[in-house]
């Protein structure tokens, strides 16, 4: 285990975007695979193209994303001082957060060929949930991340927990939007 933590390190200090990416990349991965075969189950076939499109999402985004974000709000904030530390985990939860709902449900409206109107549907169902959900698995996170995870930890430490919060964010992200009838008048 130690070989593979020092690779992982190694990596991380040679090439941190590719590192990060291919970090989210298995973060996604793992969590929808553990969404669509434990908690939905049922008789719905596995969606293997569910699977590639969320984990194209954390190597493309999320972790390109998370690279620079957090790379610059601890260069705009350094230390682990409570004060820093609160203020950082209000700038992911209140700016990042929602800017991060709206590259998810996007992608996922993008990659799987929908309207633009499916997107704004989806957001008006689902980015609140997504948010608020978000509050209650990020803010204990990213009050630790930030106190005590070293900057260069930062995506792996994120994408370790962001495995749980991957299945719930598969299950909303893959989740029918139900068109509402027009009411004649």
């Amino acid at each position: 285990m130690a070989a593979i933590w020092a690779r992982y390190n190694a990596m991380l200090e040679a090439q941190p975007l590719l590192t990060k990416a291919l970090t989210s990349l298995t973060g996604f991965t793992v969590g929808d695979v553990l969404a669509q075969s434990f908690i939905e189950g049922g008789d719905k076939p596995y969606d293997i193209m569910r699977t590639v499109r969320l984990g194209s999402f954390g190597f493309l985004i999320h972790g390109t994303t998370g690279h620079y974000f957090y790379g610059f709000l601890d260069s705009k904030l350094p230390g682990t001082k409570p004060l820093t530390v609160a203020t950082k985990v209000a700038i992911d939860q209140t700016i990042w957060n929602p800017i991060f709902g709206l590259m998810f449900f996007g992608y996922l409206n993008a990659v799987e060929g929908k309207s633009f109107d499916d997107y704004v549907n989806k957001l008006k169902a689902d980015l609140k949930t997504a948010v608020m959900g978000s509050w209650a698995v990020w803010v204990p996170a990213h009050t630790i991340n930030f106190a005590f995870i070293p900057p260069s930890q930062r995506l792996l430490y994120i994408n370790t927990i962001q495995i749980g919060y991957n299945v719930f964010l598969s299950f909303l992200g893959n989740k029918v939007v139900e068109k509402k009838e027009e009411k004649a008048e």
